[in-house]
């Protein structure tokens, strides 16, 4: 382990505000940090003096002689035209084929290193932008929020380049699930002062719960022994006999402090006032072509979408999910067929710069109330404020001084209080935090409207969705599985282990399958596609079991070790224990999935 960064006493402040108060820390060549804390708390502050962009007020900043320190850029420097490998090459100066490995390694291959960077989905540009950061052979890396816009391909390929990484870093995100499978250390920002934890993301909260529990158990015995010094004192301090003893306990009163809970992780909760509840369809489309007058996105579009089902759209950056919506939603012009929502409804939609709309002179306050549908009162009002970080004076706050991420908190709190019948959200939880993303969830899924969204954050879409649409290569489609079940087929092409034919093959539907659940016909083509797809999943079930054999053996061999040496303690054989046990997990999940859709193919 070889200390590469140290923090001694920094402090950092923006007018009154102070962000990083005599900030203490040090990072090692070996430690993998995902760096969390509240909007605002410091956490893109600290990472622009990590990288010497940004330098602190005071204190100093300790590299070692060896760090080789690489970030990601939130900005792109790709020039007009410019193909992905002369951009590595031009930007890192490798030699080509250097470029064109490490290129593969985010499946960046064949034509594509041909094709202008600018011309690329926004995923593709974040794959180019970080080859190039890695084509430095760095040994610590800094990302801030590098799973924004990334699409869920993208970000798993990202997770096991981490899982590889032969060297440290330091992670901002607010993608918990993101932190969880990368990360072995945490790193809070909180009032001024870092708290490095040498656990992952559940573990730190755990600890933390933990530590509160003891404080406020520690608290209430300082309080019960506080009131029976004080009777002590109020009984006998009058009387000359006592009042030597009663001055001595005055004393000890006085020494007796609590300690301080701050800040406490604050249980967010959002309602969402509910809706006049319907049955029947929500949304009909028929036949429906997507896109731009110089550009269609995608054809055939037959679903439909019950009342009451909160749908999940998924895909790749540049498939269409944005396309999709804005054409729901009236923003474009349908290339072809037709759309029909549910009679009566009345429909909201959040995209990611709907913010543009706001009024300069309104305060946070006055936008809501303005958003509210009838019958939302004054605190429904303020306590959805408030559960969006717009706290006491803050909803006084004029929306001309507000932030980026401020206002598109402010528009999507207005938007809840509106009472429509279906929300459209597009990546609803950019600007989020942990607990707000968390609760957010938590009322959408017991919200009593329609909702559909785009979302890459897997622990919201794991919350919130009922059912998923997949768009993929100019068609949309009802996904069959669970939400679980996709993640995981995307692992597995992300790890080579299924191609995109053999994933298409097992989960795809002959065609578009209406969300409202209703069964067709089944036709001999159909019957044919169908004993294709069990051959597959047979050999999908042998791969599994393969997997759950081999991985129970490395698991017994690794605790037969331990059993033979228990004094013995080994970081790296501890670390292999858990990402065995994790396959093995994995493995067992897939063959059940898989024999589930094996045993209803078969009935």
């Amino acid at each position: 382990m070889t200390v590469l960064l140290q923090i001694n006493k920094i402090h950092k402040a923006y007018g009154a505000v102070t962000l990083l108060d005599e900030a203490v820390a040090s990072f090692s060549d070996d430690q993998k940090i995902g760096m969390i804390g509240r909007n605002g708390a410091g956490k893109s502050t600290l990472c622009r003096i990590l990288t010497g962009h940004e330098a602190p007020d005071s204190g100093t900043i300790t590299r070692n002689a060896v760090l080789r320190l690489s970030y990601l850029e939130q900005h792109d420097t790709f020039r007009p035209g410019e193909s992905v490998l002369d951009f590595l090459m031009r930007t890192t100066g490798r030699e080509h084929w250097e470029c064109g490995q490490m290129a593969a390694t985010f499946q960046l291959q064949n034509e594509v290193l041909d094709q202008a960077v600018r011309s690329l989905p926004g995923g593709y540009q974040t794959r180019v932008k970080l080859a190039a950061m890695l084509l430095g052979d760095p040994n610590f890396l800094v990302l801030d929020e590098p799973s924004n816009y990334l699409d869920l391909s993208t970000l798993i390929l990202l997770e096991n380049f981490l899982l590889n990484f032969n060297g440290g870093y330091l992670i901002v995100s607010h993608d918990r699930e993101f932190l969880k499978r990368t990360c072995d250390h945490t790193l809070e920002v909180e009032n001024g002062q870092l708290t490095l934890y040498p656990g992952d993301i559940e573990e730190y909260f755990e600890f933390k719960e933990d530590q509160l529990t003891q404080t406020q158990a520690y608290n209430r015995g300082i309080e019960k022994r506080r009131d029976q010094l004080q009777t002590f004192v109020d009984r006998f301090r009058a009387k000359a006999s006592t009042a030597k003893r009663a001055q001595s306990k005055m004393k000890q009163l006085a020494k007796l402090k609590t300690i301080e809970i701050a800040h406490p992780m604050s249980t967010v909760r959002i309602r969402i006032p509910p809706v006049e509840a319907k049955g029947g369809v929500a949304l009909s489309c028929e036949d429906l072509a997507i896109g731009y007058p110089e550009k269609e996105v995608a054809r055939h579009i037959d679903v439909e979408i019950e009342r009451g089902n909160r749908v999940a759209v998924l895909g790749n950056n540049g498939e269409g999910k944005t396309t999709f919506m804005k054409t729901v939603t009236g923003g474009l012009t349908p290339q072809g067929g037709a759309f029909r929502w549910g009679t009566g409804l009345r429909t909201a939609y959040y995209a990611q710069h709907v913010f543009a709309t706001l009024e300069p002179e309104d305060d946070v306050y006055t936008h809501l109330s303005r958003e509210a549908a009838t019958g939302v009162n004054h605190q429904d009002v303020l306590d959805m404020a408030g559960s969006f970080l717009f706290k006491g004076d803050d909803v006084k706050k004029k929306v001309k001084v507000l932030s980026g991420g401020e206002r598109a908190r402010l528009v999507l709190a207005g938007l809840l209080l509106s009472k429509r019948h279906v929300l459209l959200l597009d990546e609803p939880t950019n600007h989020l935090d942990f607990e707000t993303v968390e609760a957010l969830g938590n009322a959408l899924r017991s919200f009593n409207g329609t909702v559909i969204f785009i979302s890459h954050d897997r622990t919201f879409v794991n919350l919130v969705a009922t059912s998923i649409l997949e768009i993929k290569k100019g068609r949309i489609r009802h996904y069959p599985g669970s939400y679980e079940d996709y993640v995981y087929h995307i692992e597995q092409v992300a790890r080579g282990e299924l191609t995109e034919s053999d994933e298409a093959e097992v989960a795809e539907s002959p065609k578009n399958v209406p969300l409202s659940g209703a069964e067709k016909k089944e036709t001999p083509g159909q019957r044919n596609e169908q004993k294709i797809a069990i051959a597959q999943l047979k050999k999908a079930i042998d791969k599994a079991e393969r997997r759950m054999h081999h991985h129970t053996e490395e698991r017994a061999k690794i605790l037969e070790e331990i059993a033979k040496n228990p004094l013995h303690y080994s970081k790296e054989r501890n670390v292999r224990l858990k990402e065995v046990q994790i396959q093995i997990e994995k493995a067992e999940a897939e063959w059940c999935s898989l024999q589930s859709k094996m045993d209803k193919l078969q009935k």
